[in-house]
């Protein structure tokens, strides 16, 4: 994984020669957040080596750098799915690149299921803690200390400052905002009316099948996190929302100008 990794990064820097501050991971409906950057430079995940290529509509495949306002980014247009047939060091591996290519703060969005009764759809919920129910860990097997200690605190997945800030800013731009626990599953399928019980019986607000692992791996390599989710449909104990993914993008791209616009002001701000 440290070969593969620093050669994908040296291949980048050849290309590139940028040091990105942030890194951005755009989720299903709201990639057109690349609209908001300055892109100085864009690599087809294709082009990459030993990165794998996205196969899910509403991601598009691309590594993006440029600027936004004076800080530097690179966003992926498009994240990897353990539900695509990666398996987790596949789908986090970006994210180990991002670090190595400078990146020291992450921010990645997402698609969610609202489980909370006070959720509508098109709610902006900001993470404030995960529970990890996928079927692998992204840091199972043996630890290379290069990246990040074998056993990670996960007191602060999400970065309390970064979520404070992102509120603040939230409040003078009139973008409402509520906050929640992230329960990640494996997926493809949406979930059953039992398995919306289960979430929040076990504490989350929100449930998706991504961004967990991510985070994981960012962590243990003690990157700044702050996610964002967009609620697309909703589940509670009585009755489910009939959902397809088209309808999920199309709710996401609904509430997706004023996500950008949370995401565009935190990064020239924070």
């Amino acid at each position: 994984m440290w070969d593969k990794v620093q050669q994908t990064v040296e291949y980048i820097k050849t290309k590139t020669q940028f040091t990105p501050e942030y890194g951005v991971v755009l989720g299903s409906g709201l990639g057109g957040f690349a609209d908001d950057i300055t892109v100085e430079h864009s690599l087809p995940y294709s082009e990459i080596p030993n990165f794998p290529v996205s196969t899910v509509e509403g991601h598009k495949g691309a590594l993006l750098f440029g600027t936004i306002g004076t800080k530097k980014v690179v966003a992926m247009q498009g994240r990897f799915h353990f539900y695509e047939g990666y398996d987790m060091k596949q789908v986090t591996f970006p994210i180990r690149v991002m670090k190595y290519l400078g990146v020291e703060k992450l921010i990645v969005s997402n698609a969610s299921g609202g489980v909370n009764p006070n959720y509508i759809v098109g709610d902006i919920v900001l993470i404030s803690d995960h529970i990890n129910m996928m079927p692998e860990h992204p840091l199972r097997g043996k630890n290379d200390e290069r990246f990040g200690p074998r056993f990670v605190n996960m007191s602060q997945p999400y970065s309390k400052a970064m979520i404070a800030k992102a509120k603040t800013l939230a409040e003078n731009s009139n973008i409402e905002v509520k906050d929640g626990v992230y329960l990640s599953l494996q997926g493809p399928t949406f979930e059953t009316l039992a398995e919306y019980r289960m979430v929040k019986a076990l504490g989350g607000d929100c449930v998706g099948m991504s961004t967990v692992p991510e985070v994981i791996v960012a962590r243990h390599m003690d990157m700044e996190c702050f996610g964002v989710s967009v609620i697309t449909d909703i589940g509670n104990e009585d009755n489910i929302d009939e959902v397809n993914h088209e309808e999920v993008l199309q709710a996401a791209q609904k509430a997706e100008p004023k996500v950008r616009n949370l995401i565009k002001q935190l990064i020239e701000n924070y």
